[in-house]
């Protein structure tokens, strides 16, 4: 089995039907709902990391500062061409914790069912090239990548904000928006956030606009997980290698 650390820092955001994709494309999953369940010391023995979302921000320390140690590993684990994915929350400490910048959005929240675009460097990317070119994608976010990390790979964009899915190195991912959702999670969501909610499309957060936008997302995203899975098990090459040193935060 490929063992997949997963950094849960949110109970609002747990990892859903990406989940059972993982598993069933052979993954074994060691899932940590932070702060109670804690990070392990160090990365032997996993294959890959992803971290999910959360309603907090990047750096919000001062009431959340246990992110700093996740910040730290997510650092490590890119330092030393492990598969990362970082997702919403997790793309933003991935982003912060190798040299980007994460700042709240200027043109307000991106909430709801959305398209992004691949861009060039996704076309030659082990994990994106395979991906249409435009994504259903689910959004619901405040803060955003205003900057990616020094010699990270811009992958996907969108109109709103331009920093949608990144590549650092070899093989850690960001993506800005989530894959990983349920309607019922989404409705959570805007029932505890109704000022953000405000921002969608009308009607794009009703039930049956999320049905069916989940059920693109999982014909789109649900190959691009079992090829995550692939990576980490060694079984797809990763993309071809930097010049540039990744920094540490």
């Amino acid at each position: 089995m490929t063992r997949l650390l997963i950094i849960q820092p949110d109970a609002s955001d747990p990892l859903g039907p990406l989940g059972d994709w993982l598993t069933d494309a052979g993954a074994e999953l060691d899932v940590r709902l932070l702060p109670d369940d804690g990070l392990p010391d160090g990365l032997d023995g996993y294959r890959g990391v992803l971290c999910l979302g959360g309603g907090m921000a990047a750096e919000d320390d001062a009431k959340h500062p246990w992110l700093a140690d996740v910040r730290r590993l997510l650092s490590k684990a890119a330092m030393q061409n492990l598969p990362t994915l970082g997702i919403c929350l997790g793309a933003q400490l991935l982003a912060v914790a190798t040299g980007g910048r994460v700042e709240v959005g200027r043109d307000g929240p991106e909430v709801g069912p959305h398209l992004v675009a691949k861009k060039d460097a996704a076309w030659i990317d082990p994990l994106f090239a395979d991906l249409p070119l435009m994504q259903d994608v689910l959004q619901f976010h405040t803060d955003a990548i205003t900057r990616l990390p020094p010699g990270a790979e811009l992958l996907a964009s969108a109109p709103r904000y331009a920093n949608q899915a990144f590549r650092l190195g070899r093989c850690a991912y960001g993506v800005q928006f989530h894959i990983e959702t349920t309607p019922a999670v989404v409705e959570s969501w805007a029932a505890d956030s109704p000022g953000e909610a405000e921002f969608a499309r009308p009607g794009s957060l009703e039930h049956d606009a999320l049905v069916t936008v989940h059920a693109d997302i999982e014909e789109t995203w649900r190959p691009f997980a079992q090829r995550f899975v692939r990576l980490a098990a060694g079984e797809l090459e990763p993309a071809a290698g930097s010049q540039r040193t990744l920094p540490l935060a």
